[in-house]
């Protein structure tokens, strides 16, 4: 059975958790301006921490890399005296001349983004607040050169603790309270906290705080930080207060099951990790809602050298929310004719329509997601595509690309009932005699393929008809309005970009359900 792109994708980055890359060093800093070869991460280790990574990482599609052997010169000098610097986890690919390593990793198309792995530990003499930067210069395979800077921060360590479950049940429009608390169960104080929530789509906040930054690549802002000032002394707890929560919309799909993550940062820890979500800045705008506070509130104490977490792997709660109810929809394949002369290129709207009552889109576990498989009718080429379309037959991304013959569409967010999702493309019409041209929905959720209200409507076909004359340009008659919803893929390619470092060989870290 074909194995559909989006749902490679969707698959790559549901039900995972973020934890394995708190602890090994988040990935991944942006590239130096100008120089769009790789990138690097910065981390922070504790003196009686677990080490950590600095991964090297190609950026672009692998289609777009040189293939062959990549050499990389990696200076050390500058943070010998505090910490230790050592090959990661890779094939032992690199040599030692004092503070330098030079290494050299051949790749073939196939390879991943991660280049070359550091493992990062502090030194038996290094003091918190030591801090220096790793050098590392970079030659492609054509002769193409970068360098890169990753900062190594000896911090002060802390050890911050979550619940690691928490269950909760809604009906559909109810609001949900989420009590989630943290716990300091080391033996020094804890100054500054920041609280990740990596949100199922569909359990939308129930408000946008002052102090939280709502992601703007988030359609619901269901991905947030919040920063407090408190300070968590050895054995306390706290927890945020009862506003904290979510609402299920009244038009989702039930039974339903939402999964989310919520992880605890220092905010040291937090700085290192944050851009491997695709932003060095903050996430994206604050709220207007007075801030989200923790309760009982310490006082507000001067910040100590950077803190990080000497160990990262419990402080993730996993959310489980399950919404009862009866409620599901039917969405139906919008087909068309396409007609010209034979040389013309002109434009074939398809897509479909939610007939409801449910509303489709990545909503939940039990969600009804949707992707519009367009096979285009023989001797018909795609001159252009959406870049929320890519080649069914193509393992890689490459959103909007032209010449395929069966494209899979896929619109990220929540389409309401009477909603018409459109995919418009630009098709040139080689010869008469055109067939075989179909709109056909695959419908499925988190657990695999699920049927719609009417499956009988899933499938439309696209017609040829040819007109007479030659050239000249023709045009489409086009069966209802697009309602502004085109598209996805983009954006959702910018979320998978930023989350492609996480979902390499270590660390995983989104919910798309």
């Amino acid at each position: 059975m074909q194995t559909h792109p989006v749902r490679r994708w969707l698959a790559g980055v549901a039900v995972v958790g973020v934890l394995v890359t708190v602890a090994l060093g988040a990935p991944a800093a942006a590239a130096p301006a100008g120089t769009a070869l790789a990138s690097v991460n910065n981390v922070v280790v504790a003196t009686d921490g677990p080490q950590k990574f600095v991964a090297l990482s190609l950026l672009g599609y692998p289609s777009e890399r040189p293939v062959g052997t990549y050499r990389v010169r990696v200076d050390r000098s500058a943070v010998t005296d505090f910490a230790t610097v050592e090959q990661g986890l890779d094939p032992d690919v690199c040599t030692t001349e004092g503070a330098v390593l030079d290494c050299a990793v051949t790749i073939d198309s196939d390879w991943g983004s991660e280049l070359l792995s550091l493992a990062v530990r502090a030194g038996a003499d290094a003091q918190p607040g030591q801090q220096g930067e790793l050098v590392f210069t970079l030659t492609t395979p054509d002769g193409t050169t970068g360098t890169y800077r990753s900062t190594v921060t000896i911090g002060e360590g802390v050890d911050l603790a979550a619940e690691p479950e928490l269950t909760l049940e809604s009906s559909l429009g109810g609001r949900v309270e989420v009590p989630l608390t943290v716990l300091n169960r080391g033996t020094k104080t804890a100054r500054g906290l920041v609280l990740y929530l990596s949100g199922s789509y569909g359990f939308t906040p129930s408000k946008r705080y002052e102090n939280c930054e709502y992601s703007d690549l988030d359609l619901d802002d269901s991905s947030f930080a919040c920063t407090f000032d408190n300070s968590l002394e050895p054995g306390e707890s706290l927890r945020v207060d009862p506003t904290f929560g979510g609402t299920v919309p009244a038009d989702s799909w039930a039974p339903n099951r939402h999964l989310s993550n919520a992880v605890w940062f220092t905010p040291a820890d937090w700085a290192a990790f944050r851009p491997g979500l695709g932003s060095t800045g903050p996430l994206g705008p604050k709220g207007d809602d007075e801030a989200l506070t923790l309760v009982p509130v310490g006082g507000t104490q001067a910040r100590a050298l950077g803190q990080t977490d000497t160990n990262p792997h419990d402080n993730e709660t996993r959310i489980t929310l399950t919404v009862d109810g009866d409620q599901r929809g039917d969405v139906a394949a919008e087909g068309t004719t396409v007609t010209g002369a034979v040389g013309d290129t002109v434009a074939m709207r398809v897509g479909y329509l939610n007939n409801g009552p449910a509303s489709a889109g990545p909503n939940g576990q039990q969600g009804l997601n949707v992707e519009a498989i367009v096979t285009l009718p023989a001797h018909v080429t795609a001159v252009t595509a959406p870049q929320s379309c890519v080649d069914q037959d193509e393992d890689e991304w490459r959103p909007g690309k032209p010449g395929a013959r069966v494209y899979v569409c896929f619109a990220r967010g929540t389409i309401s009932s009477g909603e018409r999702l459109s995919f418009e493309f630009d098709v040139r019409i080689d010869r008469a005699g055109g067939k075989g041209g179909t709109v056909r929905l695959h419908t499925f959720n988190g657990d695999g393929p699920v049927k719609d209200l009417n499956p009988a409507n899933d499938t439309a076909k696209i017609q040829l008809e040819i007109s007479g004359g030659g050239g000249g340009g023709g045009s489409l008659p086009i069966t209802g309005a697009s309602t502004g919803l085109i598209a996805g893929i983009g954006l959702v390619l910018i979320v998978a970009g930023a989350l492609g470092y996480l979902l390499a060989r270590r660390g995983r870290i989104r919910f798309i359900v």
